[in-house]
C-alpha cells in the first residue's frame, strides 16, 4: 500500500498524458489558441507598462540632457533626410531600368513597425512576440527587418499579437549570397543555447570563396524566391571548410548580437493580395 501511495503521482501523470494523446488534434489546437489569446493581453499590457515606465524615466532627465539629446536627434534627422533623397533617386533609376529591360518588379511591401512584447529563446527555437496581429493585417511568412538587417519571418498571427521566428532559429532556411557575389548559398539557423552568441550554418558555398575569423565575409539575402528582399544583411561568415563531397564548402556565420535585444521591428507586409507568402509554420 505504501508503494502504491508513492507511485500514485506518477500514475496520475501517466493517465493525464495518455488522455492528452487521445484527444483529437482539432481540440488540442483550439485549446492552444484559446490559451494563447487569453495570455496575450497580459503580455501586451506589460509591454505598455514598460513603455510608460521609460517615458517617466525620461521626464526625470535634466534640461541640459534633453537639449543634448534633441541636438543629436536633429543631426540624425538631417542625415536620414539625405538618405531618403538618395533612396528616391535610386528607386527612380531602378524603375527606369526595369522599363528599358522589361524586367519584372519585386513585390511591393508595406512596412508595419511593431513593438516587441516578449522574447522566447531556447535551444530549439528563438522567437519574438510583437503587439500587432490580425488587427493590422499581418500575414504569416512576411519578412521582418530592423536597423541591422533581417530579423526573421512571421510564423504565427493572432488577434492582437504575432510570433516572429528569428533567423538564428533552426527552423529558418533561406537563400543568401556573399556581398559582391550573386551566387546563392544555403543559410540555416543553428542550435543556439541561451546566453551565447547566435550562429548559423552555411552550405553549398563555391570552392573559390574563402572566409576566416580575421577576414570574415558579409552575407546578405539573395532575393531568390521573392519572399525576402535582396541585399538585407544576414550575418558574417567566419569559417569555411570543404564539404564531405568535395564539391562545395560549408561553414558557420556569426549573427548580429542585437537580435537578442531588439525592442522594435518592421514587418514587410505584401501589398499585392495575390502575392503568396509561404507559411512559416511546419
Amino acid at each position: 500500500m505504501r508503494r502504491f501511495d508513492q507511485a500514485r503521482p506518477f500514475l496520475t501523470l501517466g493517465l493525464v498524458l495518455l488522455a492528452w494523446l487521445l484527444v483529437p488534434t482539432v481540440v488540442k489546437r483550439f485549446a492552444r489558441l484559446s490559451f494563447y489569446e487569453f495570455q496575450a493581453p497580459l503580455d501586451v499590457a506589460a509591454s505598455y507598462g514598460r513603455d510608460l515606465q521609460d517615458f517617466w524615466a525620461v521626464r526625470t532627465r535634466s534640461n541640459a540632457e534633453l537639449v543634448a539629446a534633441a541636438r543629436d536627434l536633429q543631426r540624425l534627422n538631417a542625415s536620414y533626410e539625405l538618405r531618403l533623397q538618395d533612396d528616391a533617386r535610386l528607386r527612380a533609376e531602378i524603375t527606369r531600368l526595369e522599363g528599358l529591360l522589361r524586367l519584372p518588379s519585386y513585390p511591393e511591401f508595406r512596412p508595419e513597425p511593431a513593438r516587441v512584447v516578449r522574447r522566447d529563446f531556447t535551444v530549439w527555437w528563438q522567437r519574438l512576440v510583437v503587439r500587432k496581429g490580425n488587427n493590422h493585417n499581418i500575414r504569416v511568412g512576411s519578412p521582418v527587418i530592423y536597423v541591422g538587417g533581417l530579423v526573421g519571418r512571421v510564423s504565427e498571427v493572432h488577434a492582437t499579437t504575432a510570433v516572429i521566428e528569428l533567423i538564428s532559429s533552426p527552423g529558418v532556411r533561406l537563400a543568401a549570397a556573399f556581398e559582391g557575389d550573386d551566387r546563392p548559398v544555403s543559410f540555416q539557423g543553428g542550435i543556439n543555447p541561451p546566453m551565447r552568441p547566435a550562429e548559423a550554418v552555411i552550405e553549398f558555398v563555391p570552392l573559390d570563396v574563402f572566409a576566416t575569423p580575421a577576414a570574415p565575409r558579409r552575407l546578405v539575402t539573395s532575393g531568390i524566391g521573392g519572399v525576402y528582399p535582396p541585399g538585407l544583411h544576414v550575418g558574417e561568415v567566419y569559417q569555411l571548410e570543404p564539404s564531405t563531397d568535395g564539391l562545395f564548402k560549408s561553414g558557420r556565420a556569426r549573427l548580429d548580437p542585437r537580435l537578442g535585444r531588439i525592442t522594435e521591428v518592421t514587418i514587410l507586409v505584401p501589398l499585392d493580395p495575390a502575392f503568396f507568402v509561404p507559411s512559416a509554420t511546419p
